[in-house]
Parts: structure tokens; sequence; C-alpha cells
């Protein structure tokens, strides 16, 4: 849904409060007031101004005081100089903007070691700016109440302010406008941000790296479509440089790291378990890029570090041969399970154990996406080998 300039849209409170202190101190014509509420991110319909005078809108909101009219006038027009958005009028999404440029910093941060934690919790809190923006935009109350006594009520925190979604609220309403593969991609997060929460991590970026890369152009996709064009993140951040290569064995050495901590390998085992091919292959799912290297004869092109071809030729072609190879998920047999433990020194990780193992579970339940019933014969996926691996590792623990 791509939205433009927003026109002839509601004021909020605080604004009509203003208003109506404005028609108090002798603001007789309503050209003036509105010049001051039109602003490049949204403009208000000229005829709202003397409706509020009559009173046939916001009859119920209290004019402000004048100390609250003249610090208004004073800092007018108080806008972001970058973008134009209004310090006050447009808070979250300022915030929102702030948050993800922050996130994507810290992530490149030379030198930093939780590079992957920071930029999670970080681009959470943009992501959950960024939705409430949303939400306020299109009339959606975005807080929570509770019913007391037959009275509806909004829910308090315990200082006293209104509380309001977090971010997997936001998501799963039905209002959520957002592409599934996003929806995918937020809520892979979530289970990682969980682990990090509760325990220490090493090193995760390698493992994570698509993820967060995804999230960060999933955020400004929204951004776009939602608010407009000109409020994306890319004159900030255009473009991300690796100073680096790699060569086949390194990557292979790269994805069997032995830093990765077992918590969160189970845990990204079982985010791929239960997502269907499909959306594991959605690409606002995780970030994929195959680079191929190219030697040009082209004088023109030799210094160029992406080069576009027409997606009629046989280069684009041979590209999409590459990226487009479809690949099956690995399957086990239970017997090739419980091998399998057995060759890891689990030497008393027998086929009785495996089942009931699996009952306990409840593994087998599709939901869980452990595994899949292929002509009638069940197989396992690699997050059940996870799963099962990490069983034998705590009972061992235990029992040493």
């Amino acid at each position: 849904m791509m939205v433009g300039r927003r026109r002839g849209e509601a004021m909020e409170r605080w604004e009509v409060a203003l208003v109506k202190t404005m028609f108090d101190n002798g603001w007789t014509i309503d050209q003036d007031i509105l010049a001051y509420f039109t602003r490049p991110s949204r403009s208000v319909n000229h005829r709202l101004i003397g409706q509020i005078r009559r009173g046939d809108r916001y009859r119920n909101v209290k004019a402000a005081s004048n100390e609250e009219l003249e610090d208004f006038l004073s800092n007018w027009p108080d806008l972001d100089t970058e973008t134009g958005l209004n310090l006050k009028g447009d808070e979250l999404v300022i915030k929102a903007r702030e948050a993800m440029i922050a996130a994507v910093h810290t992530f490149n941060g030379a030198g930093l070691q939780f590079r992957s934690e920071l930029f999670i919790v970080t681009s959470n809190i943009a992501w959950t700016y960024l939705m409430h923006a949303y939400y306020r935009k299109i009339g959606i109350d975005y807080r929570y109440y509770q019913t007391r006594e037959g009275v509806r009520q909004v829910v308090k925190t315990r200082e006293g302010a209104d509380k309001y979604w977090e971010l997997g609220k936001c998501i799963r309403h039905d209002r959520c406008q957002l592409p599934q593969g996003t929806v995918n991609n937020l809520e892979a997060l979530f289970d990682i941000r969980h682990e990090i929460e509760h325990r220490s991590t090493d090193r995760i970026d390698d493992a994570l790296g698509g993820t967060l890369q995804q999230c960060a152009l999933n955020f400004n996709d929204a951004l776009k479509d939602w608010f407009g064009n000109h409020y994306g993140l890319e004159k900030r951040l255009p473009l991300a440089l690796q100073f680096g290569t790699f060569k086949t064995d390194q990557r292979r050495q790269l994805k069997a790291a032995k830093d990765l901590p077992r918590h969160i390998a189970t845990t990204i085992d079982n985010i791929y378990g239960r997502l269907s091919d499909e959306e594991l292959a959605d690409p606002r799912f995780t970030f994929k890029v195959a680079f191929v290297r190219k030697i040009t004869s082209r004088a023109n092109a030799a210094d160029e570090a992406v080069e576009f071809v027409r997606s009629d030729s046989e280069e684009a072609a041979a590209i999409n041969r590459v990226l487009l190879k479809e690949t099956e998920k690995p399957k086990y047999l239970p017997s090739r399970i419980v091998d399998l433990m057995k060759a890891e020194g689990y030497r008393w990780f027998t086929m009785q154990q495996h089942t009931h193992l699996w009952q306990t579970l409840d593994a087998k339940a599709p939901q869980k996406g452990y595994g899949v019933l292929v002509a009638q014969q069940w197989y396992w996926y690699d997050a059940w080998l996870a799963r099962v691996r990490e069983y034998c590792l705590e009972r061992q623990s235990r029992e040493a």
C-alpha cells in the first residue's frame, strides 16, 4: 500500500487546544491559524478551523494555557531539518527513523562484540514506534484496555502512563498491513531476543546477518509505504561495504562455527523448522545475495561495484539458475537420529528413548515444524535433530 502526502486529516487534541486558545486571544482569520498546523507530513482541511470555532468538532477539548500557546509560537515551526517532520506531531516517525539508524550504526560499529544483540533490541524499538505511528495515522487506538466494575478503562503503567501495545501485539492486529515475510522476519527476531535476554551469548553475527539486514530493509519499505518515499533512510544509510572476501573453505568454516551458543543454534533451527519452504524463500524473511566475481573488458565499467544486467540477457539467465536453484530440507528417519546421537557419544540414547521424547514433547504436531509425513513415513528435520541433541546434552550434564 503506497501512501502519499496526507491531506485533510484530523488534528491532534493538543493542537485543537492551542487553536481554541488562539480564538480566546483574538485570532479571527481561520487561514492564519491554519498556517501554523499544516506541515509537509500532514495538511489540514481549511474547513476544520471553522468547525472547531463553531463547536461542531472537538467540543470537549479544553483550551490550552496562554503559556502553552506562547511556547508553541516561539518554537514554531519546530521541524526536523532533514525531513520536515514536526518534532511533536510526528514524534513517533522521527523516533522510529532514528532508532533504526542507531541500530544500523551500532551493528556497523568497529570493535563491538555484541552487535547482533544490540541491533535486535534497538530495531525492536524502531519497529514499535513505526507501528504506533501507523496505527495513529489510520485511527487505531493502540492502548491496552481493561474492564473494571463494568467500566472500560485504559490500562496504566506503574508510573501512571497509558500502556501501549508491544510490537508483537502490533504485528498480529487485523489491520496490520505488513507482508507475511516481514512478520516472519520480526517473529524470528523475537525468538532470538528472548534467548539473548535470558542467557549470555558468544558471537552470533555470522548466523544472523541476513535476517538482520532484511529487518532493516523491511523497515525502510514500510516507512516509505506508510508515510512517503521522502522519509526513506537511503540518504542516511546508502550502502554498507564489507572489506573482505571469502574463499569456499572459509565460508564452510564460518557456517560451521563452533562458537555459536547451543541455545541460539536450537532457536534458529526451530525458527526454520516451523516455516514452510515457500516462507523460507520469501525475500522479506531474510536477505540473500549471490555475488559473481566478474572481470570486465569495458574500461568505463572497470570500477563499478554493482552492475545491472538486462532481465532477458544470457547473463541474467545464468544468474537466475544460481539464485533459483531449489533446495530440499534435510530429512532423517528415526533410526538415523538415534545413530547420529550415538556417533556423538551418547551411547545410551536408544530408539525407545527417542520415541518417548517426541511423544512427551508432542513433536509431530504440525505447528512445531519438527518434521513431515511423506508417503505414510515420518521424517524429521534439522530442528528436531537439534532438539534431540540439546536433550542429550542436558541429560548428560545432569548425570555427570
